[in-house]
């Protein structure tokens, strides 16, 4: 064979290393680059749907501290959003939902209390139901950060 031949095959082949090489980078940099992005989406949801349940919770809570269950409608959106966490959220985050949704249906069929046992009711830890789901939820999305770097 030439040695002019054997030197454009050679460029070329080099060329077309170049290119693929090229290539399988820009493909898997776009790759981690949109598993990036999905992560980050996620963790956005997630953070917005236990704010969401947090303000729910406290909300219906506080009635329930208040009045007695006339309504079962008002706890529709909570339910729906201990529905949504299962799809999303992890195994602890959901029980403590779950057990934050018991502790609010208890309340409800409790007497009613008179705000001036509201400051018993703080020293006894009774009044904060949403403590160890808060805790869960800091937990996961602190395990998401770690685990995404």
């Amino acid at each position: 064979m030439d040695t002019a031949y054997l030197s454009a095959l050679s460029a070329l082949a080099g060329s077309a290393i170049g290119a693929l090489a090229s290539l399988a980078t820009t493909w898997l940099n776009q790759a981690s680059q949109a598993r990036a992005a999905q992560r980050a989406q996620d963790r956005a949801r997630r953070e917005a749907l236990y704010c969401d349940f947090i303000r729910e919770a406290s909300r219906v809570f506080g009635d329930a501290f208040e009045h007695e269950l006339d309504d079962p409608a008002k706890l529709v959106n909570l339910y729906a959003m201990v529905s949504t966490l299962r799809l999303f959220g992890q195994s602890r985050t959901l029980h403590e939902a779950e057990r934050v949704m018991s502790r609010i249906g208890a309340v409800y069929f409790e007497p009613n209390k008179d705000l001036r046992l509201f400051a018993d009711i703080t020293r006894a830890g009774e009044l904060d139901p949403l403590c160890a789901f808060s805790q869960a939820c800091r937990e996961e999305l602190l395990g998401q950060r770690s685990a995404g770097s």
